[in-house]
């Protein structure tokens, strides 16, 4: 395997979607003309197949476990980090790398809970926002 190869392979995003066949032979086909034309086309939605939507929830112990965190990212899934199992300092550095890798998609991070982040690709939007109180004896809120 050449270099050029080798590095095209890292680099490359790869959509996993799950495509499912349909046999149309068990729905009824509609014969009867469209507007009384018989060459106009007619597309069958039930042969149309959506892709599906992953959501990936995450609590990792270390800072070693984001690289995994970010793959999901990069491979268009949307992922929820808890980070209550993480000490301040590595849970801080979880966020930065994970704040540069949703920059670099052209996706977002949101702030859920006190220790809680959501991540998601550019092709996730994200309506509404979540506002909550939280404590002040919290250190790891004031810190954000």
């Amino acid at each position: 395997m050449s270099i050029k190869n080798a590095f095209k392979k890292l680099f490359t995003v790869e959509d996993e979607y799950e495509y499912e066949y349909v046999d149309e032979k068990n729905y009824p086909q509609n014969t009867a003309p469209v507007n009384g034309n018989d060459d106009e086309n007619v597309v069958s939605l039930t042969s149309m197949s959506h892709p599906v939507s992953k959501v990936v929830l995450c609590e990792p112990s270390s800072y070693n476990e984001v690289q995994e965190i970010a793959d999901h990212v990069v491979n268009r899934r949307s992922v929820v980090i808890n980070l209550e199992r993480v000490d301040h300092e590595q849970a801080k550095r979880i966020v930065d790398f994970l704040s540069g890798t949703v920059y670099a998609i052209n996706g977002d991070i949101q702030k859920l809970g006190a220790q809680t982040f959501l991540c998601t690709p550019d092709n996730v939007e994200i309506s509404g926002s979540i506002t909550g109180k939280y404590s002040d004896a919290d250190e790891f809120e004031r810190e954000w």
